[in-house]
């Protein structure tokens, strides 16, 4: 199963790489040296958190339209996909 949700990144504010957060999935960050660094921490970090969700029973939270993201200077939106893989007989 393929997700995608927007993540926003900005450089952090020592200079000393990006972090990057989902607006849709609450307390989900990451960060690294690089942008693509922060992204594949991101991208590692929002598949935990929706594996959590799924295997607590919740719903997953509806993907924001890209007109509602409120973005600051210097901050951009990546959309990342995430592959999940479900364990045969899990529903």
């Amino acid at each position: 199963m393929k997700i995608v949700y927007p993540a926003i990144f900005s450089k952090k504010e020592d200079g000393s790489g990006y972090q990057a957060y989902f607006p849709d999935l609450e307390g989900c960050t990451a960060e690294g040296p690089e942008i693509e660094d922060a992204a594949d921490q991101a991208r590692a970090a929002a598949t935990d958190w929706i594996l959590v969700e799924m295997e607590e029973g919740n719903d997953l939270p509806e993907l924001s339209h890209a007109d509602d993201l409120m973005l600051e200077k210097g901050q951009i939106v990546k959309y990342l996909t995430m592959t999940i893989q479900l364990v045969p007989g899990y529903e």
